[in-house]
């Protein structure tokens, strides 16, 4: 079955690198527009280089997707450039230090929260009055096992990724009648540059500790970004409220 992706205006955030990256390339291999967003402005510049040296188009923009004035300017590409938005990718996030809830610092709850949660909420309401005067569209988001579990992440980490496989549900069930459908995938460990910081002996580490014997091979990004492109693409166009494990079978365990 085809995509459906060819013509079709994707923002991907986190583009610049990891799973981002990957997603990117894979909906330019297709023939869609992107926009490439990332709060690194070199990573992203590379990504669009090498999606125009493929034949692809796509072009970037930079900041930090919790401040609504880059939001609105990601919207605004989309729009201007390439005449809508039909796909958004809610991918950009961030670790935390594996904390166990008593040793989370004010600081820390409210930059992953704002990173990892509010800023997917602030982008979605922004594309969402394209979509719908348009009559359609596709939301993926980056949720993880940390949203389908306790044992995965620090209390921030998780409770920002239990956010996002709510915030999908919730848009499922409300837009489906709109022709707008959204889903996520919940990776396992995968091969990225997210580093995770956690200090030795503190107690979240060391409870974590024996939940990771179990966690499987390490993914590559491009097979999440496979999964991305699949329930982006019309070849899902039935599938809508989906939190897909893309983990090698950790969640089954």
């Amino acid at each position: 079955m085809s995509t459906g992706l060819a013509g079709r205006s994707v923002i991907v955030t986190g583009a610049g690198s990891g799973i981002g990256r990957a997603a990117a390339l894979a909906f330019a291999a297709e023939g869609a527009r992107v926009v490439v967003a990332d709060l690194n402005a070199e990573g992203a510049a590379a990504v669009v280089e090498e999606i125009g040296e493929g034949g692809g188009t796509a072009v970037a923009v930079t900041g930090d997707l919790s401040e609504q004035a880059v939001v609105d300017a990601v919207t605004a590409t989309a729009v201007e450039r390439f005449g809508g938005v039909d796909v958004l990718v809610n991918n950009a996030g961030i670790m935390d230090g594996m904390q166990a809830l008593a040793d989370v610092t004010d600081t820390e709850w409210e930059r992953v929260i704002r990173v990892n949660l509010t800023a997917p909420f602030l982008l979605t309401r922004a594309v969402l009055p394209h979509m719908l005067a348009a009559g359609r569209g596709a939301i993926v988001s980056t949720a993880s096992e940390a949203g389908l579990r306790g044992s995965a992440a620090g209390a921030a980490y998780t409770a920002s990724k239990h956010g996002i496989v709510g915030l999908t549900r919730s848009l499922a069930v409300m837009y489906r009648g709109k022709g707008i459908r959204a889903n996520a995938i919940a990776p396992g460990g995968t091969r990225t540059n997210i580093a995770v910081t956690a200090e030795q002996g503190a107690h979240g580490p060391t409870t974590l500790g024996p939940h990771f014997v179990n966690v499987g091979r390490l993914a590559e990004p491009e097979e999440q970004a496979a999964a991305i492109l699949f329930l982006a693409s019309d070849a899902a166009s039935n599938v809508n409220g989906v939190v897909l494990p893309v983990d090698d079978g950790w969640s089954a365990v």
